[in-house]
């Protein structure tokens, strides 16, 4: 399997529901680090998984819809808790409608999966995993 990563980042608000989650549960921002892969079993007809060029172009659109957000405020994340984890779901789906659109090329609509995974710090991130 090959596999191209590209990186961004994104800064977000956001506060929790749960005693789990401790001072957590106030508003607080986080940055995270971005890293999605692409997967696929062959190299298309020009050699390479996908147009690195395009798909950290594509991340960094997709990033910018939350970046500088407060998550609480956002419709689509109504009554949901934000975490690392959930995050990295909606990247890597907002991605994977940004591949079956053609955004990222039509030698794009060969890749096999998507690995999303947001880095919170230096020592925690947390990831999603989805075919395509």
């Amino acid at each position: 399997m090959f596999a191209i990563t590209v990186r961004d980042h994104m800064m977000v608000a956001h506060s929790f529901r749960g005693e789990v989650f401790g001072p957590a549960q106030r508003l607080h921002g986080a940055t995270f680090v971005v890293d999605v892969t692409f997967r696929r079993p062959d190299l298309d007809a020009d050699g390479i998984v996908v147009d690195i060029g395009r798909a950290g172009t594509e991340l960094g659109a997709l990033l910018a819809e939350l970046n500088y957000r407060n998550l609480d405020e956002e419709p689509a994340f109504a009554g949901v808790n934000t975490s690392t984890e959930f995050l990295a779901k909606v990247v890597a789906d907002r991605m994977a409608a940004r591949v079956h659109a053609g955004m990222l090329g039509e030698a794009a609509l060969g890749l096999t999966g998507i690995t999303v995974e947001l880095h919170e710090s230096h020592v925690a991130s947390g990831s999603y995993q989805r075919d395509l």
